[in-house]
């Protein structure tokens, strides 16, 4: 069995360049299916989920190939709009196909989606606005079946803003008939992302970031070649594991507009900041403050996916902090493992209370979803001694290589299989 392996209890200095975005990367795939020709996508990680979406690419007839960090697709050929279920069950943004292959070919027939086990993520949002948008939509519990003889825009008002369903609206509605307007539609970066790439390749789309997204419906969509943007959240994960180890680091390839609420949090915490067009410069004591109050919330409030992140850095500091996690019910399943570093963590439904302690020891923990085993990773680079993180396909879902990564910042850690 495969499992990272840290000497924890060093500072992190130095530069690391910082992969292409996972969450914009996935839609913007889905959404090649919309082009019935050639996309060229520059800056695409080679991470797990994008394995699994390329599989799902290839298996309903598209043609799939690498040329060094970029992807070449070619989707004239698609030929069936079934999504096989053994990769549906393998991550949760595989629901971004139905919208796609409903704007190509009018129907979609897939199952229910896996992934990390963080929470429940419903999908009623995406089926409720189909049905406004004149598609026809059977459940059976296993498979889900949806049908139309042309997608037609509408309004669609949803009760909270919901990413998924927002890229799947966009993405049923780019090629209906009449214009589509989102009310309450998240306002995500990479929401942003795969509207400019949806216009790149002559979509009408105006609205991209903020609550009302409007989509007026064209007949085609051409190749077209884009450079996927730097993640966000792969650059948050490093800031924060500079803030618990204490140095200095450059992350290249990347600016602060996406991370504000990561950032403003950081320098509160004590840590120094500087932006740049296409850097983050920090550096950090090793002395954290605390707290008081973090809530995760959608853009552009604090990403949850930095919740366990924080988590990590949160325990060495001098004093208590209170975090309240209001988007997945099951974040908080990495805090046992945290706990066997010596943390003093007390959670209390939506609430966690962290109550920093002086030092940390490595152990043998267990990751259980994507940001949570980051959150290990950096928990094991702040503590004293070895840590083992066993189940690391879950980091491999969304870190190109979080071990080569970190050694460029000078850190004790390695991929072993």
């Amino acid at each position: 069995m495969s499992y990272i392996e840290i000497n924890g209890g060093k500072q992190l200095n130095g530069e690391v360049n910082i992969q292409g975005s996972k969450n914009a990367v996935l839609p913007i795939l889905a959404a090649t299916v919309l082009v019935n020709g050639i996309t060229k996508l520059n800056h695409c990680p080679k991470i797990l989920d994008v394995f699994n979406t390329i599989s799902i690419l290839e298996a309903i007839g598209c043609i799939v190939y690498w040329e060094n960090s970029s992807l070449i697709i070619d989707t004239t050929k698609l030929n069936t709009s079934t999504v096989p279920d053994e990769y549906v069950k393998q991550m949760r943004s595989s629901t971004i196909f139905m919208g796609a292959l409903l704007g190509r070919t009018n129907s979609v027939t897939i199952s229910y989606p896996g992934g990390c086990t963080i929470g429940k993520r419903p999908i009623n949002f995406h089926l409720e606005a189909f049905q406004e948008m004149n598609v026809s939509v059977e459940d059976d519990g296993n498979l889900i079946h949806c049908t139309t003889k042309r997608v037609k825009g509408s309004n669609i008002f949803f009760k909270m803003p919901s990413v998924g369903a927002t890229e799947n609206v966009i993405l049923a509605a780019v090629l209906a008939e009449g214009k589509t307007h989102i009310y309450n539609a998240a306002r995500e970066p990479e929401i942003t992302e795969l509207c400019k790439y949806l216009n790149a390749a002559g979509a009408k789309i105006t609205g991209a970031g903020k609550d009302e997204i409007v989509i007026d419906g064209v007949d085609y969509l051409h190749a077209v070649e884009y450079t996927n943007p730097s993640d966000r959240i792969v650059a948050g994960t490093y800031l924060t594991a500079v803030a618990g180890t204490g140095g200095e680091a450059v992350l290249n390839g990347i600016g602060c507009s996406s991370l504000q609420t990561v950032i403003s949090l950081l320098k509160e915490m004590g840590n120094t900041i500087l932006c740049g067009e296409d850097y983050i410069m920090i550096s950090s004591s090793g002395k954290t403050k605390p707290i008081p109050f973090i809530y995760t919330a959608p853009y552009p409030g604090f990403p949850t996916d930095m919740q366990s992140q924080m988590m990590s850095v949160l325990i060495k500091a001098s004093g208590t902090s209170n975090i309240y996690e209001e988007v997945f019910e099951n974040r908080y399943q990495n805090v046992p493992e945290l706990i066997k570093f010596g943390a003093d963590i007390v959670i209390n439904d939506k609430e966690a209370t962290i109550n920093g302690v002086s030092l940390l020891k490595g152990s043998d923990v267990f990751a259980s979803d994507l940001r949570g085993g980051a959150g290990l990773v950096i928990a094991g680079l702040m503590a004293t001694g070895k840590t083992t993180i066993h189940n690391p396909d879950f980091i491999k879902r969304g870190y190109e290589d979080i071990c080569k990564d970190l050694r460029n910042l000078g850190a004790d850690i390695r991929y072993m299989s």
